[in-house]
């Protein structure tokens, strides 16, 4: 790996991670479900002036609903179970809550998708389940029906992430395949189209709770441009590079990120459960995602 892929796989690392930073700054003063809708619609602003500038010919080849409704299930529901998630949780436990999509993965592949579960497979979900056990149980948070309905939120959240990736392999990649900067951008278009009557509604029948200062729409516009638009272009980016194995690593670096910046800017506890707990995910993670032993052929064997 070069030195300049290293770089991008810190930087995106570091941005997702500070995500949940932004999110524990703007929902208190925006509310969850406007915070979700903002961050996707700045997101769709962002990617559709990034693809202008640099001339992306938009051809959706028929695939822009599917798009726009994988972008519900990819983006739409996980930011708003986060939103909610953020009024409760500090932004390390949800960042490293993050970490068990591959975990959600293999779950719903194995019910939903016949893909077999192996033995390092099921060994992962298992050692994921006590990561977040410990985390929530023995964290720096008192455990309460709140806090376990935020790790829940999060969970379904990873759920969601998890359901997508099956999606589209079955609804893009199988039906001919689309860009993948095309596909970002109509799936942040689809969220904030399924998210504006609720937005509105929100806005019209409770309004925006809690005065919204500069601070918190700089932080918005960090959560969308930032952590969305531009973070889907490193990701891209390092897919092309390294390929779709190697850039799961940064399912590792995102929970130190998020950790880290809520300590140095929010100065949320650090305590052992998040390093035991986010050591039992990481293992988890590494379980599910590290590439199957190739069994040599009896030619090969022979020769």
């Amino acid at each position: 790996m070069r030195s300049s892929d290293i770089a991008r796989l810190l930087t995106l690392s570091a941005i997702w991670g500070a995500s949940f930073l932004f999110m524990r700054i703007i929902v208190p003063a925006l509310g969850p479900l406007p915070t979700a809708f903002f961050r996707v619609t700045l997101g769709a602003i962002g990617l559709a002036v990034i693809l202008l500038a640099m001339r992306v010919r938009w051809e959706f080849k028929g695939l822009l609903g599917v798009s726009m409704l994988l972008g519900v299930i990819n983006s739409g529901i996980p930011f708003v179970m986060y939103c909610l998630a953020a009024r409760v949780l500090p932004a390390g436990y949800s960042a490293i809550l993050n970490a068990t999509t591959p975990l959600m993965g293999v779950v719903i592949g194995t019910l939903f998708f016949r893909e077999r579960l192996t033995g390092a497979k099921g060994w992962g979900v298992l050692l994921g389940l006590a990561g977040v056990a410990v985390l929530t149980r023995t964290g720096p948070v008192t455990m309460s029906g709140p806090v376990l309905m935020g790790a829940l939120a999060c969970l379904v959240a990873t759920s969601c992430y998890g359901l997508a990736g099956y999606l589209t392999k079955r609804w893009i990649t199988e039906r001919g395949g689309l860009d993948a900067k095309l596909v970002a951008f109509g799936s942040q278009l689809g969220a904030a189209v399924v998210l504006l009557p609720f937005f509105g509604y929100v806005s019209a029948t409770s309004g925006i709770p809690g005065p919204a200062t500069g601070g918190v729409w700089a932080a918005m516009a960090a959560l969308g441009f930032l952590c969305s638009a531009l973070a889907y272009m490193l990701f891209f980016r390092l897919i092309a590079d390294l390929g779709p194995l190697r850039s799961l690593t940064v399912t590792f670096l995102i929970p130190p990120f998020g950790v880290l910046w809520g300590a140095l800017f929010l100065n949320e506890a650090v305590t052992m459960a998040h390093f035991v707990g986010g050591c039992f995910i990481a293992l988890a993670v590494w379980l599910v995602c590290r590439p199957p032993k190739v069994v040599p052929s009896a030619s090969r064997a022979a020769s």
